[in-house]
């Protein structure tokens, strides 16, 4: 299976993320941040709660995250942010870490919630996310797209890793053998869309055209979120 994903996903030439690293005017250490092309949301990676079923397993949160298994239910970042009195992302910051610091001081026994993974998305938001882009592509599954992982998740400090593929192919990318990580980035090569999922982040930024966006932020799997102070 691993051998097959690389042969659907082969090496492609470093030189493809020139585009990228002008528009984040970055070097793409942890990944190309790009600019509202012309909008931009962000899909929040996936969080879940545990019910008195629950087993007592934690995935590690700096590597690809599975759902956590029978007793566990999603828990939508909205929900719980009323639950606290928590904005769902704070005006300035991006989706991470330092989201949610009411929970400290809240009646949420510790360990029943698991937080989203660091610098990768769960595969339940990766494989809605992939559907939702093929639904949204003219091209459909056959839209040519090329992927980027950063030189800290390929372990090789001098440059990244970029593939090529089919997005009809993309859910394959979470289960790339070398790496436990989602791509950095992900695009269209005709440019209309890129996503982007930072190493010390817990979501991923959609950029594209504002028809896109907006279908994101309505769609009934996805939660997704505008944070302007990012674009």
């Amino acid at each position: 299976m691993s051998d097959g994903i690389l042969a659907l996903w082969p090496l492609a030439s470093a030189s493809e993320t020139d585009w990228l690293a002008g528009l984040a005017q970055d070097d793409g250490l942890t990944g190309y941040e790009a600019p509202g092309l012309p909008d931009a949301a962000w899909v929040l990676g996936g969080m879940y709660e545990r019910g008195a079923t629950a087993g007592d397993s934690v995935n590690d949160a700096q590597s690809r995250d599975e759902h956590p298994g029978p007793g566990w239910e999603r828990l939508r970042w909205a929900d719980l942010a009323k639950r606290i009195g928590d904005p769902v992302v704070p005006q300035g910051l991006y989706p991470c870490f330092r989201c949610f610091p009411s929970m400290k001081g809240s009646d949420i026994k510790p360990g029943s919630i698991e937080g989203p993974a660091e610098g990768s998305l769960d595969r339940p938001t990766w494989d809605q996310l992939i559907r939702f882009l093929t639904v949204h592509s003219p091209q459909g599954a056959h839209t040519a797209c090329l992927a980027y992982y950063n030189p800290i998740i390929t372990r090789d400090f001098e440059k990244g890793h970029v593939r090529s593929g089919r997005l009809g192919d993309a859910q394959s990318l979470f289960d790339h053998p070398d790496i436990l990580s989602t791509p950095s980035n992900l695009w269209a090569t005709d440019r209309s869309w890129v996503i982007y999922t930072d190493y010390d982040l817990w979501a991923t930024k959609v950029c594209g055209p504002r028809p896109l966006v907006e279908a994101l932020l309505t769609d009934l799997e996805i939660e997704a979120v505008r944070l302007p102070w990012t674009s």
